[in-house]
């Protein structure tokens, strides 16, 4: 196998995967706010994490993967201003914070298990850990913080390089954190927030700072240390968070561990961070607060298949914007269909050990560069088609490289069939079963050549949202 190669958002360079342990691999993503749904650009950053997990595995490494649930401390700005967007939420909806956080954590599991995305070793909630938190901010108190009325803030002047990861960082921070009076610097930060006199959170707890809550930074600098050990591995997150969110947390890190300058890429708390971009969207619907927003059910309503989404964030670079459009997710659900057509052809073959039959090394090695290349999906995607296109070969040994390749890019293409990548729309006015007795009656006239009968039943389904796909290469007989 080639050697992997990772982009170091730290470093801003491609740099060779060496394992803090040898053989092993551990990994921390920061995973959501249990607030809201998620959208289907966070849900990209989940499906770029899960790619870098398969790879770690498919090369070898026992990994232990990390995905954090954030159900306290996160504001509704990500600047460190405005209200708790759980408390919020909460107020809003009339409920128990705690129902608002099990509905929403339960709906991100439902989206990860759709788009085939495997399980961490461990999801970490935020309050399980509020004790650990506590301890973590005594330990850096006294050097590295000071007290003001509404919380316990982090002097970042106290660490080396803060905000190297983000690059945006001006000589005062202007502009990247709320304005709070007594504040030493701008950019200082909030790790503890106090409860106001005369209000009640639900969700607060007693510290040596007075009754309140984490802040967000905080969380994940506990949860990586506790569960992975500093320094650990990798470090993901959406592009967003490489502006505020990790260089706090890496200046936390930073001070918990008596470390210096960030020259020394493993005092930030992990050794690679990576970030993948934004999923692009024109009409505004990627923002939450829009009231009506991007989410997976909404493209299953409208008859898309999730892992045709999956497709299509693999179809682009995980560093690169990823622009939505529903003609490209028309386009990535129909080279999933031609993929799972190829594979089942070949699902009654027992799978053979997978074997360098000269038909396919190049392939294989194709892949495993692609991969290798800091996660080169689209050309790794390139490669399984160009697997499943091999003729005259042993049907075992075919499936045993195509479930190699699809074990990294998770696709799921033996799991699937092309009736079950059909999805009838929600607005649609017919069930799929009257679809096909329509269809049925209709190819028994076409063999009559009775065509007055057929163009009938035709332009009957057409005035109920059906298309006909006569001819069409894909064998399917009909779309809504």
């Amino acid at each position: 196998m080639t050697d992997l190669k990772l982009f170091n958002s730290l470093t801003r360079e491609i740099e060779p995967f060496v394992p803090v342990h040898e053989g092993e691999a551990r990994v921390y993503t920061c995973g959501p706010t249990v607030y809201n749904y998620p959208h289907i650009g966070n849900m990209r950053a989940y499906v770029f994490a899960d790619v870098l997990g398969r790879t770690l595995s498919y090369k070898g490494y026992k990994l232990t993967h990390i995905i954090n649930i954030t159900d306290v401390g996160h504001l509704t700005d990500d600047a460190d201003e405005g209200e708790d967007k759980m408390e919020k939420m909460a107020a809003e909806k009339a409920q128990s914070i705690w129902d608002i956080a099990q509905h929403y954590t339960e709906a991100y599991w439902a989206d990860v298990k759709a788009l085939n995305i495997r399980q961490p070793a461990k999801w970490s909630v935020a309050t399980d850990y509020i004790d650990e938190m506590i301890e973590f901010a005594k330990s850096i108190a006294d050097k590295h913080c000071y007290e003001l009325e509404s919380g316990l803030y982090f002097d970042v002047s106290t660490v080396a390089d803060y905000g190297r990861l983000a690059r945006a960082v001006t000589e005062d921070g202007e502009g990247r954190i709320e304005s709070v009076e007594g504040k030493r610097n701008a950019a200082d930060f909030a790790i503890w927030r106090k409860t106001p006199a005369g209000e009640k959170r639900q969700m607060e707890w007693d510290s040596p700072w007075g009754k309140g809550a984490p802040g967000w930074h905080l969380e994940c600098s506990v949860m990586g240390e506790k569960l992975l050990g500093f320094p650990f591995d990798i470090h993901t997150g959406g592009i967003d968070h490489r502006e505020i969110h990790h260089p706090n947390e890496i200046a936390q890190n930073q001070a918990f561990c008596g470390c210096g300058s960030l020259d020394v890429a493993t005092h930030s708390g992990a050794k690679i961070w990576m970030h993948n971009n934004f999923l692009v969207e024109r009409s505004g619907k990627m923002s939450k607060s829009s009231g009506e927003f991007l989410r997976l059910q909404l493209l299953v309503d409208k008859g898309y298949h999730p892992l045709a989404y999956r497709m299509m964030c693999l179809q682009a670079h995980y560093r690169s914007e990823l622009e939505f459009s529903w003609d490209g997710l028309e386009a990535a659900l129909t080279r999933l269909k031609r993929m799972v057509m190829a594979a089942g052809r070949l699902s009654d073959a027992p799978s053979q050990p997978l074997a360098q039959h000269p038909k396919f090394a190049e392939t294989l090695a194709k892949f495993d560069a692609a991969i290798s290349d800091d996660l080169s999906t689209p050309i790794a995607l390139t490669a399984l088609e160009d697997a499943l296109a091999v003729k005259k070969v042993d049907a075992g040994i075919k499936r045993a490289v195509v479930e190699h390749m699809d074990a990294v890019l998770g696709l799921g293409l033996f799991d699937l069939t092309r009736k079950e990548l059909r999805i009838r729309p929600k607005t649609a006015a017919i069930t799929a079963e009257e679809i096909e007795d329509a269809l049925t009656r209709r190819n028994a006239a076409r063999a009559e050549k009775d065509f007055a009968t057929s163009d009938a039943i035709r332009d009957e389904l057409a005035a109920k949202g059906v298309e006909v796909m006569d001819g069409d290469p894909l064998g399917w007989e009909w779309k809504l």
